[in-house]
């Protein structure tokens, strides 16, 4: 077997066989069809006796099999990358010279034609496809055996509809392809044990991975239409990483319409946020455009991971103009250049500044005058406000406050602006800080509504909580620990957090902004939480590192073993979209507001951080520090 396999595999290592090579081979299956019939009709000793004449009828039917050949150019395909296609055209060929053949018989003059019969030239034309079809299955066959048995990955699909069927077709069409499918896996019990494009489908169950052992899986494909799926199926993720079998799955930020053509190549291996259990999360982004599309839209914190998703994806549908503020330069320039590449047509101007700084912020309204402000910037760094509430205070409170005022006087229709489930029963600097922020716009929106205020901006806040992939997430920390050969750092090992994909956090804030009336506060569904040990763990299986540490180190300043949506004296109320949930919430009287915030503002200049927390939590009662030298403040009350 392994000298036929070299022999097979040096043949197909040269060139493919040139076109009239091919054609003679057919032609050469159409001559010994034409004996076979002859011959079986009337015995071995008339077929020599009549070789002659008989040898003249072969060149003619084979004169009309050539013309079929001719029109649907069979001999000008690779034989080893024979498709159904090649197959068919094979066929419609010699249909060509079967009647071609047949109208021979119909000439009036005398020629030895009459040797055959019309069902004998039948019968030449089903023997002669079977051989030209034999010969293409059984070169592809070889080529199949030689390439993958050695240098292609066995593959597993998982789903059998079109994304499976689809995947399966790339892999078997493309030359050369990397992968040879093996086997599909599916949960229909009216599909497991059957077979499928000539392999077998198997049940997702604890023998699965058994299988895919023994017979070598490397990997395992996972069609659209199944992800969500495939993702609850916790404990056999669990058991496909740590076996070493790579998973690869459509990325977040592509959507299959599933119906279109799919390829392999369109599947990227997993990173872990791809393997967290969650919902798939529809959103009406034709309204969005609709509302957003040549309109002037401002947004804060631009160059952060929320707020260049939001760039990106309101890009999509040409506002007027894009007003793209960050104080952070680098990223901001980077963001420039992707603008200029992706979306040259798109009218964009990246602005450095600061939400604190109330004469350039004013300047930039007053020049711009946007129709819509998504304000993304913000302090988020728990540890890091914990120890420096003052620029909490400077930057999230006074900085959004700014940007606030200011959309009202220059009259922007929408202020949707990004807070935190940290905000909610807060047990840190930021957490109360983002709640504070909070209470001012719903306060101002409130007095615009009673007429206190003139103006006609309303104001939308989105809360939501950890997003994957965001500056400072857990999981870049911990694939910069494993590839340092650990030990990975866990807080807590009963801490967990909500997850969700920044492209997913993104359209749930630009619907929830498209969506709000003024004065909302909309929380979203953040689907099942996360335990971070658990997080840890199932990366570590991911990378396929050996004996990496996992170290608990104890909870940071100010944080909290679980993130809460709501607060306790809260509820929500559902809107059209399951995924958004509106939250009832206290309402403030928007002058009290505004000056418990000029006293909190005035007290951060003097940057006495017992003061400051001091005063937040007089405007913020049921902000309750844990872990943090400001627990003494609350034994104070």
């Amino acid at each position: 077997m392994d000298i036929l396999k070299k022999i097979t595999w040096w043949y197909f290592t040269k060139k493919a066989l040139p076109y009239w090579a091919v054609l003679l081979l057919d032609v050469l299956i159409v001559v010994l069809a034409t004996l076979w019939v002859f011959t079986f009709d009337n015995g071995l000793t008339y077929t020599f006796y009549y070789s002659q004449p008989l040898g003249v009828v072969a060149l003619g039917y084979v004169v009309c099999y050539i013309v079929g050949f001719r029109i649907f150019h069979t001999y000008s395909g690779v034989i080893r990358y024979s498709s159904f296609v090649d197959l068919q055209r094979v066929a419609y060929a010699a249909l060509v010279g079967l009647g071609l053949s047949v109208s021979l018989h119909l000439l009036p003059w005398n020629f030895p034609w009459r040797m055959f019969r019309i069902t004998d030239l039948l019968l030449i034309f089903l023997i002669a496809t079977v051989m030209m079809w034999m010969l293409r299955v059984v070169v592809k066959y070889l080529y199949d055996m030689a390439y993958y048995s050695d240098r292609a990955q066995r593959v597993f699909i998982y789903g059998v509809k079109n994304g499976g069927i689809s995947l399966a077709k790339s892999i078997r069409s493309e030359e050369n392809s990397k992968y040879v499918l093996d086997g599909f896996v599916a949960h229909d019990p009216y599909n497991i044990g059957k077979w499928m494009m000539g392999v077998k489908v198997y049940a997702p169950n604890e023998d699965l991975l058994e299988v895919m052992k023994r017979r070598r899986v490397h990997s395992i494909l996972i069609s659209p239409l199944y992800s969500e799926e495939f993702r609850r199926q916790e404990e056999l993720v669990d058991q496909l990483v740590s076996t070493g079998i790579h998973i690869h799955m459509m990325p977040p930020s592509v959507e299959w319409d599933g119906k279109s053509e799919l390829n392999y190549t369109n599947l990227k291996e997993v990173d872990i946020e791809d393997l967290l259990p969650r919902d798939k999360i529809e959103i009406d982004m034709d309204k969005v455009g609709a509302l957003l599309s040549g309109k002037k839209i401002l947004i804060t914190g631009a160059a952060g991971s929320i707020g260049s998703e939001m760039v990106r994806q309101i890009a999509v549908y040409q506002p007027a103009e894009l007003i793209l503020i960050d104080q952070a330069e680098t990223p901001l320039h980077d963001m420039r250049l992707e603008l200029a590449k992706k979306w040259p047509e798109v009218k964009a101007y990246t602005l450095m500044a600061s939400i604190s700084n109330q004469t350039r912020m004013e300047d930039i309204f007053k020049t711009y005058k946007p129709d819509y402000v998504f304000h993304a910037a913000a302090y988020k760094h728990v540890p890091m406000m914990e120890d420096n509430p003052s620029e909490s205070i400077q930057n999230n409170v006074y900085g959004t406050r700014v940007v606030a005022d200011l959309a009202v006087k220059y009259g922007t229709k929408k202020f949707v602006m990004v807070s935190t489930d940290k905000a909610v029963n807060p047990t840190n600097v930021m957490g109360c800080s983002k709640r504070i922020c909070e209470i001012y716009v719903q306060s101002l929106d409130k007095a615009i509504k009673e007429g206190k205020i003139k103006g006609e901006t309303s104001f939308v806040t989105t809360r939501f909580g950890n997003v994957l992939g965001s500056n400072g997430s857990v999981i870049p920390l911990f694939k910069e620990q494993i590839k340092n050969g650990g030990p990975i750092t866990v807080t807590h090992p009963d801490i967990i957090r909500y997850f969700m994909l920044i492209p997913e956090a993104c359209k749930l804030v630009l619907e929830a902004g498209t969506m709000g009336k003024g004065g909302e506060i909309y929380v979203f569904d953040m689907g099942q939480p996360v335990k971070i040990v658990d997080l840890a763990k199932r990366m570590i299986n991911l990378s396929g590192a050996q004996n990496i540490e996992i170290k608990f180190t104890g909870l940071r300043d100010g944080e909290k073993l679980y993130e809460e949506v709501l607060n306790d004296a809260e509820f929500t109320k559902p809107t059209y979209n399951p995924k958004i949930k509106i939250a009832a919430v206290r309402e403030y009287d928007y002058e009290e507001v505004r000056r418990n915030e000029e006293r909190l503002y005035e007290a951060s200049f003097g940057y006495d951080d017992m003061e400051i927390v001091r005063i937040m939590k007089e405007i913020v009662p049921e902000f309750k520090s844990q872990h943090s030298k400001y627990e003494e403040l609350d034994k104070k009350c």
